[in-house]
């Protein structure tokens, strides 16, 4: 069971979505950039990430996303 969830922590896109958001919320608080500027790159990366997953769960259920 850890291993598996290690496993899915290494893909390219988990390490992209972590970095991404630690980097946000860095930057969020120490005030250096406004969030709006930062915000939609974040949201994009967010919904591929998620939208992904979902596809790839419906996919091994024989279901559509539609």
């Amino acid at each position: 069971m850890v291993e598996k969830i290690l496993n899915r922590l290494i893909t390219v896109k988990s390490i992209v979505t972590i970095i991404l958001t630690i980097v946000f919320a860095v930057l969020a608080c120490n005030g250096s950039i406004p969030a709006d500027k930062f915000q939609d790159i974040f949201y994009i990366v967010i919904a591929f990430y998620f939208g992904s997953s979902l596809e790839k769960t419906a996919k091994a259920n024989g279901t559509t996303t539609e």
